[in-house]
């Protein structure tokens, strides 16, 4: 019997990882993903903005993920060739979708319904504004803001994910904060922004590996 994915040591790195699922120890996938959900989350939900929509995306990209691992050549770092899977799966889903409202507004009046004012602003409906403003900004700056200052991954990793060069990254990033400064200032706190919970972590792992193991 496989051993459960906690129990395999920390000094494992990505890509030793890899190769053991590669050679048949599948249940080690597990580890990878609840290694990652929660930068992956973060990402696709900068593309997509809708929860739902971001887990699902996530479950197919770890999906053809684990069925290109033989393909991996680590020439990347495993968790940039993940990230460029989940980003394209993330446009494709939102190409679709663009595709499929364009059809259905051709027929359909869709009507906005106004939100409801906030009133006794808390902690919590400051948070919600707060990840409202970075949602709202253009696509390109999202994702690099999202990347470097909510999920902390270096210019280095930013750029061999978005394959941009590293003046991109640092303009984008630099845009997005002037975008933000005047209704943020000062209060955000990157590391709470998008939260991934446990519960949508064992909900994508278990549909994932749920799938592996039927295969």
């Amino acid at each position: 019997m496989n051993p459960p994915a906690d129990h395999i040591t920390d000094t494992f790195s990505d890509e030793e990882i890899v190769k053991r699922v590669v050679n048949g120890e599948k249940h080690l996938y597990e580890k990878l993903m609840r290694k990652f959900n929660e930068r992956l989350y973060r990402i696709s939900m900068s593309i997509i903005n809708d929860d739902k929509e971001a887990e699902d995306i996530m479950q197919t990209a770890y999906l053809n993920a684990y069925r290109q691992l033989s393909n991996f050549k680590h020439q990347s770092s495993f968790s940039t060739w993940l990230i460029r899977i989940l980003i394209n799966e993330s446009l494709l889903h939102k190409k679709r979708k663009a595709q499929l409202e364009k059809t259905l507004t051709e027929h359909i009046r869709i009507d906005h319904q106004a939100e409801t004012p906030l009133d006794n602003l808390m902690n919590k409906e400051l948070k919600a504004i707060l990840e409202k403003a970075v949602l709202t900004l253009p696509e390109k700056y999202r994702l690099v803001f999202v990347m470097r200052e909510i999920q902390g991954m270096t210019t280095n990793e930013t750029m061999e994910a978005l394959e941009i060069g590293e003046s991109n990254v640092k303009i984008r990033l630099n845009r997005a904060k002037e975008m933000l400064r005047t209704e943020l200032n000062s209060y955000w706190q990157p590391g709470e922004l998008l939260e991934f919970n446990l519960t949508r972590c064992d909900v994508i792992v278990n549909y994932v590996m749920h799938k592996i193991n039927a295969g």
